[in-house]
């Protein structure tokens, strides 16, 4: 399918109510263990935020978790919300990537009252458009509705951005309420929502495109990972396109430089870079990751520290670099 005419994206930017979703960050401990109390905490500082709250995606290591790892992440989130409140999680399959196991996995969410978000698996990959769309129709038969995530492969190798016809096909199974689109590619998110606005208004595109977060007055609703790193940033940035509010831009310029940093080549590690600028602006006690997961250096807390000075999120400056900045550059950790 061709590209879009850049009068016809011009012309859908809007002022518009976005539903904002945060992939939030799992933290570890510096012993390599996953902190229940950091995350609960983050849980909740997402939610009064204003954001809904998505787990075991890909910010929360899914792939690496243990199946009881996944579980225990779910009843956390159900703890630290309370009864009730509606949370957004990753259905990951087991290595085989069959049919059972994504079942295990969405009944594992609806049993504690989340919207499972379907994760791709490398055993999809090789399906024609017609059998992938009826894969899906099957993984999602038990429970009234998910969203699906198209993963690039940039993120992670079970990841893949369809076709045409395989989105226009997946967009028709009607629990299917959404999908979470992160090629980080705006051509090919204008067209999913071209297609949406000419087969399925109703259906909603999540843009996953940290790199390109203006996406929201185009059309997209969001399920980032960006967001995990300023929560509440995000929610103001979020009224003030509501509101028609110039802000919008200057807000959404300065979380698009964190963005930037944060997701620039190569992009998996941009789990450790949410866990560094959540240290430097005491959002979390450690920048430790899964023990599994790749590093930024600890230089690039300097260009983070800019980011949250940019952000307004850093009150004491010269203290803050001090304790938070300086001695991760001299040890190179």
């Amino acid at each position: 399918m061709p590209a879009l005419p850049l009068v016809d994206i011009f012309s859908r930017f809007q002022a518009r109510r976005v539903h904002g979703i945060s992939a939030v960050l799992l933290p570890y401990t510096p012993q390599g263990l996953i902190d229940w109390e950091a995350f609960e905490r983050h849980v909740l500082r997402t939610r009064a935020a204003g954001l809904d709250v998505a787990v075991n995606m890909d910010t929360g290591f899914v792939d690496l978790l243990t199946p009881r790892e996944r579980e225990a992440v779910l009843d956390a989130t159900r703890r630290a919300l309370g009864a009730g409140a509606t949370f957004y999680a990753g259905a990951f399959p087991s290595a085989a990537g069959d049919l059972a196991s994504y079942h295990a996995a969405t009944a594992a969410i609806a049993a504690r009252g989340g919207v499972p978000v379907i994760v791709q698996s490398c055993v999809m990959h090789e399906l024609p458009p017609a059998e992938k769309a009826a894969l899906y129709a099957r993984i999602c038969e038990r429970v009234e509705w998910v969203l699906v995530f198209e993963l690039g492969a940039m993120f992670a190798p079970h990841g893949e951005i369809w076709d045409d016809a395989t989105f226009e096909r997946i967009m028709a199974i009607p629990n299917i309420a959404g999908a979470k689109h992160s090629s980080l590619d705006r051509g090919i998110e204008f067209r999913r929502l071209a297609a949406r606005d000419r087969i399925r208004p109703d259906f909603r595109i999540y843009t996953g495109n940290d790199l390109a977060i203006d996406m929201v007055a185009y059309g997209s609703d969001y399920l980032l990972g960006l967001s995990t790193f300023a929560p509440e940033v995000f929610a103001r940035r979020d009224r003030a396109l509501a509101d028609g509010d110039v802000s919008f831009l200057t807000l959404n310029d300065a979380l698009q430089h964190l963005g930037n940093v944060g997701f620039r080549a190569p992009v998996p590690p941009y789990k450790h870079s949410a866990a560094q600028f959540l240290h430097i602006t005491g959002g979390l006690d450690s920048d430790t990751v899964h023990p599994l997961a790749p590093r930024r250096p600890g230089s690039d807390r300097v260009l983070l520290f800019d980011c949250a000075l940019r952000l307004g999120m850093i009150d004491d400056a010269e203290r803050t670099f001090r304790e938070r900045v300086q001695p991760y550059l001299q040890t190179g950790k």
